[in-house]
């Protein structure tokens, strides 16, 4: 007999997050822990964002416990009807609740030790990410690129749209006069903070800094405006948040082809897991689209999921793995983060008191 159950576990940030949802100083995650009666645990993140999934619902906690009930009673799946299992129990409407129920049991299928998947991560490969440049005033960003270009990043990404845009472009400018003796890539992500028109113009200024791409330029839902700005635009469009609630492999192949972006950015906890994060993975590549895979303000928990699933995939540029620093009480873990990599350190193991697990 099994026990499922979940924990709340509230994670403070280092300092004042600016998103342009608003200014953060903690987040909620919730942790679905799956027990064998040889005390085998499988352990799985839920991290639903306030204001951003689909599933910030003030019946969250009553779903969950509802979902919990119903796995008790339930033979253990395989890794092989893992994914019938999940969709069976847990509706599309609760990503990040799928999220989690497919990393517990992944976790619990695979020896309950925090492996997710067996691949060369655990075992030294590294996998390079951007550097976080946070909103906040013009110091406090200035301070953040200095650090993030002598930590060695190579790739930095910058949230605009929250501030003055022609302070925005200054400290774009910045980024490549400090950086000068580098080739530093830079992304730059507006979470939907441009109208139509503000967005042409502000993406002509921004493509005289030489910017990798653009991250959800303008609020979802608005097709004809993004088809036509992925086509006309001097800058490359990134889609994020346009991705989340799309559902079903009909829905996701109707977004990519008329949209046709050239990357998109993938959040499993905001897509529904592993297995939806794969469908837009193999879409997007049969399109000649990018993509980058980027951590929502997880854990060190869901960081690690997260970054073992994204080594499963052929990496092609920087992933967005780097926000397991933000907290100043997140799980301590063998992440390591060094030089602009993420890696996995077998000289480092797992302290889950906080969880009650030993």
């Amino acid at each position: 007999m099994m026990q499922v159950n979940w924990l709340k576990y509230i994670l403070k940030f280092k300092f004042k997050v600016g998103t342009s949802r608003g200014i953060l100083t903690d987040k909620t995650s919730y942790f679905v822990l799956i027990r064998s009666k040889h005390n085998k645990i499988g352990i799985g993140e839920c991290s639903p964002l306030k204001g951003l999934s689909i599933d910030d619902r003030p019946d969250f906690e009553e779903y969950l416990t509802q979902v919990c009930t119903e796995m008790v009673h339930q033979t253990e799946p395989t890794l092989d009807n893992l994914r019938s299992f999940i969709n069976q129990f847990i509706s599309t409407d609760w990503p990040s609740i799928k999220m989690g129920f497919e990393t517990a049991w992944r976790d619990f299928i695979l020896k309950g030790d925090r492996v997710i998947f067996k691949n060369k991560f655990l075992t030294g490969d590294k996998i390079p990410i951007n550097g976080l440049i946070w909103m906040g005033d013009r110091q406090f960003m200035r301070e953040q690129i200095k650090k993030r270009i002598k930590e060695g990043y190579s790739c930095l990404k910058m949230k605009i749209g929250a501030i003055d845009f022609q302070t925005e472009l200054d400290l774009l400018k910045f980024i490549r006069d400090f950086s000068k003796d580098q080739q530093v890539t830079i992304r730059v992500d507006a979470n939907g903070a441009f109208s139509p028109d503000e967005a042409y113009r502000n993406l002509e200024k921004l493509a005289q800094l030489n910017i990798h791409s653009i991250e959800q330029p303008l609020k979802p839902g608005q097709w004809n405006h993004m088809g036509k700005l992925c086509k006309e635009a001097n800058i490359p469009i990134a889609l994020d948040e346009e991705l989340i609630g799309i559902h079903g492999h009909i829905e996701k192949k109707q977004l990519l082809e008329s949209l046709k972006p050239q990357f998109i950015v993938l959040k499993p906890s905001l897509l529904g897991g592993f297995f939806e994060t794969s469908e837009w993975i193999v879409l997007a590549e049969e399109r000649k689209i990018g993509w980058w895979i980027t951590s929502a303000l997880e854990s060190n928990i869901g960081l690690n999921a997260i970054a073992q699933f994204t080594l499963e995939n052929k990496i092609l540029r920087e992933q967005g793995l780097g926000t397991g620093q933000l907290y100043l009480n997140n799980f301590y873990s063998p992440l390591k983060v060094e030089n602009g990599y993420i890696s996995y350190s077998r000289e480092r193991s797992w302290n889950l008191a906080p969880l009650g697990i030993n």
